[in-house]
């Protein structure tokens, strides 16, 4: 673990020089990470632009209204909502100190994670046993790339959920971890707001 002193720039803007030498410049990973934040919004734009076009070349198969269950899909919506709760309380927890009451907020919001992505592996699953899956149509494509890449955003959120869990269970609610704990909340809550997009324009109106 590495500890930072701060130095002040000519301008007298603040800096920061952890003890392996490096300049650490002030709210600078906060920084970098929203570029990350708006490149990734590039990406799913870009799906979710894909699939506006492709959403009606069914190819003579199944639509969205044929194969969608809303009610299960609404509650894992329920349970992504909810996971951003948890992580509120995380936060609540940080800014509080307290380190017991931080990591259980985590792994509870890992939990909720996982859970979602359980339900969303069985969807998958008997969509396939449906022989609805990607080739059938540019459609379902369309929805495999969309719905399978946010997933994948949130399986690699609860993998760094875990890892940050270990790193404040070993250094403590410092200056490093508490920094990663603030952009996983921002990458946590714009996972949230991607899948409200993808309920309302892929499975409401699909279904609608």
């Amino acid at each position: 673990m590495s500890e930072s002193i701060a130095l002040n720039h000519a301008d007298g803007s603040p800096v920061f020089l952890d003890t392996e030498g490096k300049h650490h410049p002030e709210n600078g990973t906060l920084l970098g990470f929203w570029i990350y934040l708006l490149s990734d919004l590039m990406v799913f734009g870009s799906l979710f632009a894909t699939f506006g076009v492709l959403a009606h070349a069914y190819a003579a198969g199944p639509s969205g209204g044929d194969l969608f269950d809303l009610r299960l899909i609404a509650a894992n919506t329920a349970i992504l909502l909810l996971s951003s709760i948890t992580y509120g309380f995380a936060m609540l927890a940080m800014l509080k100190r307290n380190v017991r009451a931080t990591i259980g907020w985590l792994l509870v919001t890992g939990m909720l994670g996982l859970a979602f992505l359980a339900i969303e592996v069985y969807e998958f699953h008997h969509l396939f046993h449906l022989g609805a899956g990607p080739q059938r149509s540019a459609f379902l494509s369309a929805f495999f790339a969309l719905v399978g890449t946010h997933g994948l955003h949130v399986l690699f959120g609860v993998v760094w959920l875990v890892v940050l869990c270990v790193q404040v269970g070993k250094w403590g609610l410092n200056r490093t971890t508490t920094r990663r704990i603030a952009c996983l909340s921002m990458f946590w809550h714009f996972l949230d707001v991607v899948w409200i997009g993808v309920f309302t324009f892929v499975y409401l109106m699909g279904v609608l």
